[in-house]
């Protein structure tokens, strides 16, 4: 396992372990760490995404520590972890982002592909915060933070393997806050939801449907997803944040209306994933698309002309119980002004 750190000093900021940070929202996550001077140990397994993006952390003003890791490998992430306290110091923060997908119907996807998608994007969590909980439960300290999806709760097509992990990581993620909060551990964990993104990912994961796949609509940048990441690691006593106003809507319509939500996604969804164009470009299912032979993606993809870079919804989601005090105040002024109008009448 490779390992190259550019310091061995355990003075400055955080030490923050990042999965999947050799592009799209780990690459952003980990620029945006370094920008606070945080030491930013960067997990991932493509040599090219890592190498770019260990230079973009120093550029930032942080630290950078490479390990080349597959997150589906307990014992590696294990090492990982250990590799990461010998040259930075304890871990303050550990971000669960790396993952992999399949775009394509159920019934086309085969066992070992469901098996892989699994094992990276749900087992690389629970063994990312294994190693995490290693060696922050003895200092009784840190914040395990994990990168989720609207899919978390809500199913689309031609994303089973995917969604099915996002699923599972709510609920182990759930599981596990009750056991800390039983064991009044100083140790927090949280899950930041996100929306469809502009990020590689779609030039990269194994795609069998007809088109180009692509992200539904609305698309955000990646560093809006970065920024929400940093915030729940310093506010991590919130259960979950939602970015984007998508996330938000189609959470609450599936908490409501979910039979209607089952078929409008069947109705439009479909076609909401795919473009113009034939599926291109190297599948990095099983092996990374930015490896030996590839080249750095970095962390945005395709879609910078539609993407925004800016959620006033997470402004919302980080300032709830301000904006619930000011409804409140507002409907209860409006409340009044309607009393005191009928009781002139």
């Amino acid at each position: 396992m490779p390992v190259h750190g550019t310091s061995t000093s355990h003075e400055g900021g955080r030490v923050v372990v990042v999965t999947g940070a050799s592009g799209g929202v780990g690459r952003a996550t980990a620029r945006a760490f370094a920008a606070r001077g945080d030491r930013v140990a960067l997990l991932a397994r493509g040599s090219e995404g890592l190498a770019a993006a260990a230079d973009e952390v120093r550029r930032a003003g942080g630290e950078a520590l490479v390990v080349g890791v597959d997150v589906s490998d307990a014992g590696a992430v294990d090492d990982a972890a250990q590799q990461v306290v010998d040259t930075l110091g304890p871990i303050d923060v550990w971000v669960n982002n790396a993952f992999t997908g399949v775009f394509a119907p159920f019934t086309e996807i085969s066992p070992d592909e469901f098996r892989r998608v699994t094992e990276v994007t749900y087992l690389g969590f629970v063994f990312g915060t294994r190693a995490a909980l290693r060696h922050m439960l003895p200092r009784d300290r840190g914040t395990i933070v994990q990168v989720g999806s609207a899919l978390a709760y809500r199913g689309i097509p031609l994303q089973s393997a995917y969604c099915g992990s996002k699923h599972a990581i709510q609920g182990f993620n759930e599981s596990l806050r009750c056991e800390l909060l039983h064991a009044r551990s100083g140790v927090r964990t949280t899950m930041v939801q996100l929306p469809g993104l502009n990020t590689p990912q779609f030039d990269w994961v194994l795609n069998r449907m007809r088109g180009r796949a692509r992200p539904v609509a609305p698309v955000y940048q990646p560093d809006v997803a970065a920024r929400a990441i940093v915030y729940a690691a310093s506010h991590a006593r919130r259960r979950e944040y939602w970015v984007g106003g998508s996330t938000a809507a189609t959470l609450i319509a599936n908490a409501v209306v979910p039979g209607l939500l089952d078929r409008y996604l069947a109705r439009t969804n479909i076609d909401a994933q795919q473009e113009r164009g034939r599926p291109d470009g190297p599948a990095n299912l099983w092996e990374p698309a930015d490896g030996p032979h590839g080249h750095d993606f970095g962390a945005h993809g395709r879609f910078d002309d539609e993407a925004v870079g800016d959620s006033p919804q997470q402004w919302l989601s980080r300032n709830r119980r301000w904006v619930g005090a000011a409804v409140t105040v507002g409907a209860g002024a409006l409340a009044a002004r309607r009393l005191a109008g009928l009781v002139r009448r």
